[in-house]
Order: structure tokens, then sequence, then C-alpha cells
């Protein structure tokens, strides 16, 4: 895979990544790289090649008495786009980004070499791919440090909050007791309501806590599929109104505590196949920032209120608290409130909406998840990223003809 030798290429994964961070004209594949190759069970080190699928490495480590560190929301993206991403789960607050799980990477370079990169050899390479979209060269293996787990099984806690104000304040008081929180948000709701949710704190179960023979029970594969795609009237704003409500209020009292089974609690879009065809043939818009702590509650309830007030319909509108900053100069996550939201495109106004969100997100310091971006501007992503300069140099040094690109590099001046 020698720059000289052929056009820019993008190792591809398993297209996971929503926008144009995952397409080019010329992809290879990264999928026929699908296999374990070693296990320390001692240590808990899993070795595998980049194109093993989260799927693949959770059915092999969970009946061993492990999990994955650091996981999305769904379990369908392959090692290398969730290091390329350094993707981000319920955790983050407690734990930190998968980087901080990676005990070294091989990486093929543009001029077809392969290195071993680790926080100690080729340190400045390491963290440049950690978050780095795939474009300082091809994921080839990596060595991931899994979690020692009792069950397959999550203690989960659901708190009910009449608005933001009231969410914002169930976080403060519960971030330090659970290692997993995420909260669903009505972001139709306004007035008096604006932002009311439902925060889902969970725990792994222990092995006394989880039901008796099914203690490893992994997922199973499968499950309901939306038959076809449904016609843009189905979600508007008097619909997702409507599920947002009855989702709500499906919980009557403020407080349950039960214990629930991994898949639901940590992918609960992937046990419905095809759930996309619910926002039509035109798709839908994932859009995703954060925002500093520092002021972050007025700056988040205002967006929250813009958003209602236009009625931009979301079917899923996720918000969580992330931890520390990470390593990686183009890393995702820095200490703030995140939301990420699923928007149907039937609303032609609906991009130059958000891009003028995207300048309010600069003012406020924050910035938008490259993983799901397909509408940020060159100028928005270089003040978002304020160690861009940092990767860019890194970038020179293994790909100085830009070999490894993306359509998303391209729009944002990467390559």
């Amino acid at each position: 895979m020698r720059a000289s030798q052929g056009a820019p290429t993008l190792a591809q994964g398993n297209c996971r990544s929503y926008g144009d961070a995952c397409l080019y004209e010329r992809v290879v594949s990264t999928l026929p790289l699908h296999h374990l190759l070693e296990f320390d069970s001692d240590k808990g080190l899993l070795r595998a090649q980049a194109g093993c699928t989260l799927d693949k490495l959770i059915a092999y480590s969970l009946p061993r008495g492990f999990f994955l560190p650091v996981t999305p929301g769904t379990k369908f993206p392959t090692l290398g786009g969730c290091l390329a991403a350094d993707v981000h789960g319920k955790n983050h607050h407690a734990e930190g980004s998968i980087s901080a799980f990676v005990e070294d990477i091989d990486l093929v370079l543009a001029d077809g070499h392969q290195v071993t990169c680790s926080r100690l050899e080729h340190a400045d390479l390491f963290w440049a791919t950690m978050g780095g979209m795939g474009l300082t060269g091809l994921i080839y293996a990596a060595t991931l440090r899994m979690k020692k787990i009792e069950s397959a099984f999550m203690c989960t806690r659901t708190i009910k909050t009449e608005n933001f104000a009231e969410l914002c304040q169930a976080f403060a008081q519960t971030q330090d007791q659970y290692t997993y929180s995420v909260s669903w948000i009505d972001c139709l709701a306004t007035g008096k309501k604006l932002g009311r949710s439902m925060l889902m704190l969970g725990e792994h179960a222990t092995a006394t806590e989880a039901p008796g023979n099914t203690r490893f029970k992994a997922h199973a594969d499968g499950g309901p599929s939306v038959p076809f795609f449904l016609p843009d009237l189905a979600l508007n704003r008097f619909t997702m109104q409507a599920f947002n409500t009855l989702y709500y209020h499906r919980q009557f009292s403020r407080q349950r505590d039960t214990t629930i089974h991994y898949n639901p609690y940590f992918y609960p879009l992937d046990s419905v196949q095809h759930w996309n065809r619910i926002y039509g043939r035109r798709g839908f818009l994932q859009y995703q920032f954060v925002v500093p702590f520092a002021g972050g509650r007025e700056i988040m309830a205002d967006l929250l209120a813009r958003i209602a007030q236009r009625g931009t319909a979301s079917f899923l509108a996720v918000l969580k608290t992330l931890g520390a900053q990470g390593q990686g100069p183009l890393s995702f996550p820095m200490p703030g409130y995140t939301l990420a939201l699923d928007i149907p495109l039937h609303d032609p106004g609906i991009i130059p909406f958000l891009q003028e969100i995207n300048k309010e997100i600069v003012r406020t310091e924050g910035r938008i998840y490259l993983a799901k971006d397909a509408i940020l501007d060159r100028e928005d992503f270089e003040a978002m990223y304020p160690r861009l300069d940092e990767f860019k140099r890194i970038k020179r040094e293994v790909d100085p003809h830009n070999h490894f690109r993306s359509l998303q590099s391209d729009r944002l001046g990467l390559t």
C-alpha cells in the first residue's frame, strides 16, 4: 500500500460513522481483517485485527468474564474504526475514551512500512491515530485491555426529571456513584418542561445480583425489522411529540431500579434491524456536540430552547457528561455536556440552522464530534480543535502526499 503506487485511499471499516468520514472515491475495506489474534486472560489483554466488529469481541470475551472497556451506542463498528474516532461511551466521565485502554497498535503507513505504536514507542503517532479519523495510516491490529466482569447483566437506576435544571442536578449528584450514565432527553418540550428527561445509571451486576443460569448469556442475533422506508410524513413534530410524551410517562415513579441484560442498556437500537428506515428514504442527520461545564448548563439550556422552538424532531436525543480531555490532538471528548441528535432530513433549512448552532458552539469553546459530522465547515473546525497544527505536523511526517484521506478530511482542509 505505497502512496506512489496508487491513488489516494481511505481505510474503511463497517460504515457506522453516519457522516462522510467513512467515504471516499477509493476505499480499502478492513472487514477481511476480522481475526482474533491473542488473549491473555490473566491481564485481560485481547489482541485483534482492526476489521473485527465490537460484536465479535463481545461474543469472544463475555463467556470468559470480560467486556469492552468502552463502547459506543452500537456494537457493529470495527475495532479500527473505534480507535480512529477515539470513541467514548456512557462511562467517559469515570473512565475515559477507548484510547485509555489501548496498549498498542500496528499501523501500516503510506509508504508500506508497518510500525508498532504505543505510549512509549512512536507516542506522537499513537496519539495522532487515536481520534485521527484514519488519516495517519491503516490500523492493522490493536491490543485492548478488557474489563473484568462477573455477569452479562447491569444493575440500573432510572431517574425521571422534570426539566433540564433537574437533570443537571441529578447528573451532579450521581457522577461519583455510577460508572455508567446517560439520559434520554425530550428535545421538543418547552417552557417549564424544557429538557425533561430520563437519566439511566448503571453498574455491571455481580454474580449474586445476576439471574441464575444466564450469568454470562450473550446477546441474540436478529430481532424485529423495519420492513420498508416509512413515508416522510410519518416523522414530524406532532408524531414525535406524541412519542416523546408516551416515552417520558412510561415510568410512573420518579426512580426505578432494575437488573437488565447489557444489550438493551448499551445497544437499544441494535435490537431493531434496519431501524434507519424509520427516517424514510431521505435518511437522517446525526449531530453531536460538547460544550464545557463552565457555563455549560446555561449554554445547553439555550441551545435546547432554540432546537425545541424550531420544532426540530429527533427520534433519539441523548445527553451525557464527559470527563477529562483525551490525549489525541483530534480526540473529541472534553469536560462538559454532550448532546447527540438524530434528525430526519425532511426540512431543507435544518442544515443552515445547525451551522448557526456550530457558530455558537465555537463561541463557547465546544466542538463537534467528527465521527458523526457531515456539515461542519473548515473555519469552524479549525476553531474547535486547538491542537490541529500538531496533528497536521504528524500527518505530514508519515503521509506527506496525503495518501490516506476521506471526503470529510478534504472538506475540512485536513487533506
